[in-house]
């Protein structure tokens, strides 16, 4: 099973009312809930670990989840709010605003983790979740853990500015994370934030050096990259109709990860030394599904059957 270990919340969409007037619709979302999503659609064994609220958002996030096929016995219950996320579209793009003070998602503790069945080959974390505390030092924590257990680990720090409230921790936490991950996925923007502007190949290499062992870097309409110590790859993303971008990160994540494992390479050996066909399937999967998601509104990640 590939766990993924951080924020689900509800995106308020921006909408019009019959009468014209603006209005928000309420979605099942997060950056990490939405991978989870996507390997369970992919066909992938997905499971999720999170703070849920058991108020009716939590229970429209389970319900959710348990639709697409995840595993949600790791979830750690509370009668805590839902995290929201109110969603501004321009062109297509999507900037968020947070309301998360006290919910069941951000408040969780390292007493509150479980232990890890048998069954979990490797974990994902990343997204808001590792902004905010008491929860990103959680999911540290479990990272921390975990990392030593063999299993594989991956992040995608899917980094919003202006949400960082203490910008010198929150990146001593992505570096200690990235330090300890085989599987780094970043935007182009992620890599400037981190990196500085090198341009991607550099980028890349800086953070393989760091101790990854695979880095996928997403460059939006343009495609993605695969890097390894040993290989350089590039798959060109499918051209779509764009109705907007949320899930679309998310969704390439849960694409990648699937492709790995179904090539048996979800292990620590497997993902040292990948070959490049190995990774153009990953990137070609993850791009692939992230052109369905960008094609339809909210983050709706394909089925197995929708992807061509």
């Amino acid at each position: 099973m590939i766990l993924s270990c951080g924020e689900a919340l509800i995106d308020m969409l921006p909408r019009q009312s019959a009468d014209g007037e603006d209005a928000f619709a309420p979605y099942a979302g997060g950056a990490v809930f939405n991978t989870a999503i996507a390997l369970g659609r992919l066909g992938a064994p997905s499971g999720f670990l999170s703070g849920i609220s058991t108020d009716l958002f939590g229970e429209v996030l389970i319900a959710a989840l348990d639709a697409s096929g995840v595993d949600t016995a790791l979830t750690i219950r509370s009668a805590r709010p839902t995290t929201m996320a109110f969603v501004k579209l321009t062109d297509g793009q999507a900037s968020y605003a947070f309301y998360d003070e006290n919910t069941a998602g951000r408040m969780i503790t390292p007493d509150d983790l479980p232990a890890l069945p048998g069954t979990v080959e490797a974990l994902f974390f990343g997204g808001i979740s590792l902004m905010v505390e008491p929860g990103g030092a959680t999911y540290e924590a479990l990272m921390e853990r975990e990392a030593g257990s063999g299993r594989v680990m991956m992040i995608d720090p899917n980094i919003r500015p202006s949400f960082i409230s203490d910008e010198a921790a929150y990146r001593a936490r992505i570096a200690r994370m990235i330090g300890l991950a085989d599987i780094v996925k970043l935007s182009d923007e992620d890599l400037r934030w981190l990196e500085g502007s090198h341009g991607i190949a550099a980028g890349a290499s800086a953070i393989l050096a760091k101790g990854p062992k695979i880095v996928f870097v997403t460059e939006g309409a343009a495609g993605a990259h695969a890097f390894t110590a040993a290989h350089s790859v590039f798959v060109p993303a499918r051209k779509v109709d764009v109705v907007d971008t949320v899930g679309a990160g998310d969704t390439f994540n849960a694409g990648v990860l699937a492709a790995l494992h179904k090539a048996g390479l979800l292990t620590r050996a497997g993902v040292a030394a990948p070959s490049e066909e190995a990774l153009r399937a990953a990137l070609t999967l993850g791009t692939r599904a992230a052109a369905i998601t960008v094609s339809r509104a909210g983050a709706n990640p394909p089925w197995a059957e929708e992807i061509a």
